[in-house]
């Protein structure tokens, strides 16, 4: 048994998500000591680290605790991994999708990228003869003032 730090430390969660987690039902049933402390189990631990890694996938909180409710109410262990199956699923669409998206974008940002270089490119032309004419007429007019 745990107290709600060394879970932190074990988890890399906030003793505030912990919580939380228990509060919206996540994490049920969590034990506690007789002076009232929280103690968490091995079986909290690996759920705490479930919620970790389907959060880190992309799944929402809401997801989450739809998957819990499934278990619950299938008490089936298979239930719950079709619905996760599915939601992967989802979320792997969403994923080719924006990698399309980001592609196109990558794609718009080189073409124009490459139209900001013609310009920069073009300016600096400009720029370098204009400055070569300047240079050249005022020591002309130096040179008549003094000769004048």
């Amino acid at each position: 048994m745990w107290r709600i730090t060394e879970v932190c430390e074990r988890t890399g969660l906030s003793p505030r998500t912990v919580r939380y987690y228990e509060e919206i039902g996540l994490l049920p049933d969590v034990r506690r000591h007789s002076s009232g402390r929280r103690v968490y189990g091995a079986d909290e631990l690996e759920r705490l680290g479930f919620i970790s890694r389907l959060k880190a996938l992309g799944l929402s909180l809401a997801e989450i605790r739809d998957l819990n409710a499934v278990y619950a109410i299938g008490g089936s262990t298979q239930a719950m991994l079709r619905r996760l199956r599915d939601l992967l699923g989802v979320h792997l669409e969403d994923v080719d999708r924006r990698i399309g998206e980001l592609g196109d974008l990558r794609g718009e940002l080189s073409r124009y990228r490459g139209h900001v270089e013609e310009r920069v490119v073009d300016v600096e032309e400009t720029f370098a003869s204009e400055s070569a004419g300047l240079e050249k007429a005022p020591r002309r007019a130096t040179n008549e003032r003094m000769t004048g």
